[in-house]
């Protein structure tokens, strides 16, 4: 790098030592010095004002191989002519003279330009059409090469021969700059503390700002199509009077993701072939104590109109850290904030990554990001519910919904939610809905007449097929291709049917 430093400094004095000489330069290149230094140093020099250039460019020509094999051996069609005597010789014979490559080319070039023919016969013969030629190409190629002017016809020739290719040659025009000097003086490009107590900012010379340059172009700053299908079913959410709950902690207890659900301890869900449980910190006692004693007893005896499930409950499997299976963990712990609080209707919804240990193809990976609805009311029915539906998914463009009965350890009745899919013209599954049991929403303190309606659906599913995206290790993960990050398209659900 010292090396490369000293030159760009020896050529700049070079030019400066030359313009303080003969006051103007008419043409960089008889300076003898390597034409990008030059460059590189007229620039630095013209931004210090110590001298004023003027670029220009001449349409020049580049010479390849076989061109300048032509300089000094003569033209393909040239050295043709010459090795065919006045009585004729054999195509064959000619051919392994010249060899095959100068051959083919020279004698197609001389028989276009009438120099010579072919006699056929028992053995072909190459014969002269005149007596002597002017190797007019070769004439062309040297002036080329000098920087000599060529007509642009002949030029053109040349090229559709492929032996020469456009080379633009630059050089500068130079004379002395207002701040010429022998010297390059470095420019301050700020007012320190120590200029103004010394008082040498008075004699320094600053470098002017450039208010008209660009910044460097922002390398980050792209949204992932996740994100924006995720902004848009919020803004459908709010639309709707929702709230959105704090989903941020990743980690959960068991009792909060399974047993405040009415989910038995025995149920293959906490197993953990399904769970990814903790090892450190491997269990969390943070509950409250009344509420952990009658979801207890609940599950352990039943009550609220339910038998219970008749097992021995443990608080050894409820205190159990594991990472969230679904945002209903979440959606658990505001209902009993709300309970506790004072009831009053609420409207909550959640968009946030769950996990699950499942095994990882196409359209499955071990996690994911789930979008919940909770509405808690006094009075509310399956009916209600299935409103709520239509109006949702009405609003991201989706008007043909169908419901089938399913199975839920925490809400009765629970119903899966069906869609009909235009490009694959059949009924799909797209979530999951149901009233929440009175097992798990009485314990928390919540009145015996408010009822709990909820949904839930991934946000990936609706975010490939508004993508086109076949393989969801594509979308989400390690192996996404960044590229279609910074170039995926905007995305806008549609508000309502028909817009």
């Amino acid at each position: 790098i010292m090396a490369d430093d000293q030159a760009k400094l020896a050529v700049e004095s070079a030019v400066l030592n030359a313009l303080n000489t003969e006051g103007t330069i008419s043409d960089s290149r008889t300076l003898g010095l390597d034409a990008k230094l030059v460059a590189g140093a007229v620039r630095s020099l013209g931004s210090y004002e110590m001298v004023v250039a003027e670029e220009v460019t001449i349409n020049g020509w580049a010479l390849n191989d076989e061109a300048k094999s032509f300089l000094t051996a003569g033209s393909a069609e040239a050295r043709c002519f010459a090795a065919v005597p006045i009585g004729g010789i054999p195509l064959q014979t000619l051919k392994s003279t010249l060899g095959a490559a100068v051959a083919d080319v020279g004698f197609k070039q001389a028989m276009q330009q009438k120099w010579l023919a072919l006699e056929k016969g028992e053995v072909p013969m190459v014969v002269r059409k005149v007596e002597s030629v002017v190797d007019v190409v070769q004439q062309q190629l040297i002036a080329l090469e000098k920087g000599q002017e060529v007509p642009q016809s002949d030029v053109d020739k040349l090229k559709k021969r492929k032996l020469v290719s456009p080379s633009p040659t630059k050089y500068f025009k130079l004379e002395k700059g207002p701040k010429f000097a022998l010297e390059k003086v470095k420019l301050a490009t700020d007012l320190t503390q120590e200029m103004i107590l010394k008082g040498t900012w008075k004699q320094q010379q600053f470098k002017e700002y450039n208010f008209n340059a660009l910044g460097l172009p922002p390398s980050g700053g792209h949204l992932h199509p996740l994100l924006k299908v995720r902004k848009e079913f919020r803004e459908i959410f709010f639309s709707m009077g929702f709230e959105e709950m704090p989903t941020n902690n990743f980690v959960e207890s068991s009792f909060w993701n399974f047993d405040a659900l009415f989910q038995p301890q025995q149920h293959p869900a906490r197993d953990a072939h399904d769970t990814f449980f903790m090892t450190t910190p491997a269990t969390s006692d943070k509950f409250p104590s009344d509420y952990l004693e009658r979801v207890k007893a609940t599950h352990m005896h039943g009550g609220y109109g339910s038998i219970g499930y008749n097992y021995d409950w443990k608080i050894a499997e409820a205190q159990k850290n594991l990472m969230r299976t679904h945002t209903t963990a979440v959606s658990s712990r505001m209902l009993y904030k709300l309970a506790q609080e004072g009831f009053k209707p609420k409207k909550y919804f959640s968009i946030d990554r769950v996990f699950r240990n499942e095994a990882v193809d196409r359209t499955h990976l071990a996690e994911f990001h789930q979008i919940e609805g909770v509405i808690c009311d006094k009075g509310l029915t399956l009916s209600n519910l299935i409103g709520v539906l239509h109006e949702f998914f009405q609003r991201i463009g989706i008007t043909q919904l169908r419901f089938k009965p399913a199975f839920n350890p925490y809400t009765e009745p629970s119903m899966e939610i069906f869609s009909f899919h235009p490009k694959l013209k059949k009924w799909v599954e797209i979530g999951n809905s149901g009233m929440f049991r009175p097992e798990m929403m009485e314990p928390m303190g919540m009145p015996a007449d408010v009822s709990v309606i909820a949904w839930g659906l991934s946000l990936e599913r609706p975010t490939m097929i508004l993508y086109d995206v076949d393989n969801i290790r594509d979308l989400f993960g390690h192996k996404v291709n960044l590229s279609m990050v910074k170039s995926n398209p905007v995305c806008r659900l549609q508000l309502a049917s028909g817009e």
